[in-house]
């Protein structure tokens, strides 16, 4: 079972599709910030694209959230 499989992943896409919706964003609009396509915030939001801690680390700053809040407890 690779990561992108993992609770701890699920936790942590779902968390970033929290925070965009909290934030009052758009995946669009998310994208633009990003620079990249909006299939890239589509595909992280559903799991089907594996990101990394400095990707994490983007999105992070974008909706005002420590990293920690994305990972679970265990992780952090």
């Amino acid at each position: 079972m690779g990561t992108i499989d993992q609770a701890e992943y699920r936790i942590m896409v779902d968390r970033l599709r929290q925070a965009r919706e909290k934030s009052g964003l758009t995946q669009d609009e998310v994208a633009e910030e990003l620079r990249k396509p909006q299939s890239y915030v589509s595909k992280v939001e559903n799991g089907d694209r594996r990101i990394d801690p400095v990707e994490l680390c983007y999105f992070a700053a974008l909706y005002g959230k420590p990293i920690t809040w994305f990972v679970n407890e265990k992780c952090a």
